[in-house]
């Protein structure tokens, strides 16, 4: 079987899971308690902050744990917004992952903020110029996502981040998708807070980290008892921080080699797909996107259709993001490229990794092919 859905999910890597045991087990206890078991996980979660703030080049202050992507971008866009603005302006772009644009909206309607959501162009970029005409003297947030996980588009983030900041306003980017492929701190990227996932780079999930400049302030979702200094209230999962710290880890240490090979194995997807599936399209920029991503429509066929044929043939895929698996809705990501909703529902993606090699390509490609075949001949 070929699954080719690492950008929904990856599975828990064994190295992971044996640096959690112990926090799961003998080191089990509460890091907030004043006796010798609460000291020892308290020494794993900071052993793990400090880990996990060497890979993203901040400090460990700068580290709050969450339980993911949503969870790290509604704090950032909802607490930065709402701790100390500067004014009630937000600005994001129309191919944001729901957690983004419903937190904004939400800062709409239940705040009386405005809200400006940024077109794109039909390769999913978002251009430093339209993102400077946006901006105002109010602007107190922008948010935008480093790469897209439905057509894997990369922005230019320090370009974006530097007009941002011409006028004051903070910038939160989503990092979940580039996470496993592309340098990433809040240095390296120029903004002011960024959000990650621990389930898609081989810790669990519920797992994730919202990293955050010092000195910003931050209205926390959660009250309570102050813990992450007074970010995020709640007991800490020690073993789940424990696992993203080990899983960024291993990204980091990998990711020359796995970048390399799963580029080289993208573009041979991406240039077999479209020469062997008559219509076939790629979705995205062909040049600014992640290793390890291929996006297609096929028009005139359904694609949930053709995800089940690739199943018949032991490939395991998607249409697009798995937090809007279900819906009825064509992706508001490929609408914002110019594409009609028909068009949109013909989607494609194929997300790996490293172990899918250049001598599996054609038996991949040759199975889309055969899949959208089948589906055209129902038609």
């Amino acid at each position: 079987m070929f699954y080719l859905d690492r950008a929904a999910t990856t599975p828990v890597r064994r190295e992971v899971l044996e640096a959690m045991w112990p926090y799961l087990t003998g080191t089990f206890g509460n890091p907030s308690s004043t006796h010798g078991v609460g000291d020892a996980a308290a020494r794993g979660l900071a052993d793990a902050r400090t880990a996990v703030a060497r890979v993203l080049g901040c400090r460990p202050a700068e580290v709050v744990f969450t339980t993911g992507g949503t969870e790290g971008a509604n704090t950032a866009v909802k607490g930065i917004a709402l701790a100390a603005p500067r004014g009630r302006h937000v600005v994001t772009s129309a191919i944001e992952h729901e957690a983004v644009l419903e937190s904004c909206r939400y800062l709409e309607r239940f705040h009386g903020f405005d809200l400006t959501i940024l077109p794109v162009d039909p390769d999913g970029v978002v251009a430093p110029d339209v993102l400077r005409e946006a901006l105002r003297p109010d602007t107190t947030l922008v948010s935008i996502a480093h790469a897209d996980n439905e057509i894997g588009t990369v922005q230019d983030l320090p370009a974006l981040a530097a007009v941002a900041h011409e006028v004051g306003a903070r910038f939160h980017t989503d990092a979940v998708q580039s996470a496993p492929w592309l340098p990433i701190g809040l240095d390296v990227l120029g903004v002011d807070a960024l959000s990650l996932s621990g389930h898609k780079v081989g810790a669990p999930k519920g797992t994730g980290v919202l990293a955050i400049r010092s000195g910003i302030p931050l209205e926390p979702l959660l009250h309570g008892g102050g813990q992450e200094r007074g970010r995020r209230s709640g007991t800490e999962d020690v073993a789940g921080a424990v696992a993203v710290a080990t899983a960024f880890a291993l990204v980091a240490a990998q990711r020359d080699a796995a970048v390399d090979a799963a580029t080289t194995t993208r573009d041979a997807v991406l240039d077999g797909v479209v020469a062997a599936a008559p219509g076939a399209f790629v979705t995205g920029s062909r040049t600014a996107r992640l290793p390890g991503h291929a996006s297609f429509c096929f028009p005139g066929v359904n694609g949930e259709t053709v995800l089940l044929e690739l199943e018949q043939r032991d490939v395991v895929s998607s249409s697009g993001s798995a937090c809007a698996a279900g819906s009825t809705e064509a992706s508001h990501v490929l609408t914002a490229l110019g594409l009609s909703d028909e068009v949109a529902r013909t989607a494609l993606r194929l997300t790996f990794d490293a172990t899918l090699t250049e001598a599996d390509v054609p038996v991949v490609v040759a199975a889309v092919a055969e899949s959208v075949a089948a589906v055209r001949s129902l038609a």
